[in-house]
């Protein structure tokens, strides 16, 4: 594998984990007024957790392997107490009148969401820049 196609191979890693933490971020932005009659039952905050590509990808040979990248190898829900909130005319209250609050912050949901827009654009770029080169090597070869 060409140097070139391993740039390629790890932009593309982080458009993937990118990809898949936005949805996650839409996911808790849907459900940014979410609540319910118990802690289980009410929305938690999911965050991607990301890794290093480290270990062989199953079905590629050893030359095609990418070096360095990221996946995310989980999409993890907050362990953040909920806030209780008095409000017994709400159907989804408890027995006592309460309701739990979900922990999604919109503030730093549409931060992340920025953040991780701005990553997978820079990411498109990276892969941009490569192809550019790839054809002028291309078209350099065959002037020759």
């Amino acid at each position: 594998m060409t140097s070139l196609d391993k740039i390629l191979t790890t932009a593309a890693s982080g458009m993937s984990a990118e990809s898949i933490k936005l949805n996650t971020i839409a996911s808790n932005l849907a459900n940014s007024n979410n609540v319910g009659g118990t802690e289980d039952a009410t929305y938690h905050a999911k965050h991607a957790i990301y890794s290093e590509v480290k270990d062989p990808i199953m079905g590629l040979s050893e030359s095609e392997q990418p070096i360095g990248g990221v996946r995310v190898t989980d999409v993890v829900a907050s362990d953040k107490p909920l806030q209780k909130s008095y409000d017994p005319s709400n159907p989804s209250a408890n027995a006592e009148g309460y309701v739990y609050v979900t922990d999604v912050n919109t503030v730093e949901q549409m931060t992340n969401m920025i953040e991780a827009s701005r990553s997978y654009q820079a990411d498109v770029e990276i892969m941009n820049s490569t192809k550019g080169l790839i054809m002028q090597t291309i078209n350099v070869l065959n002037s020759k």
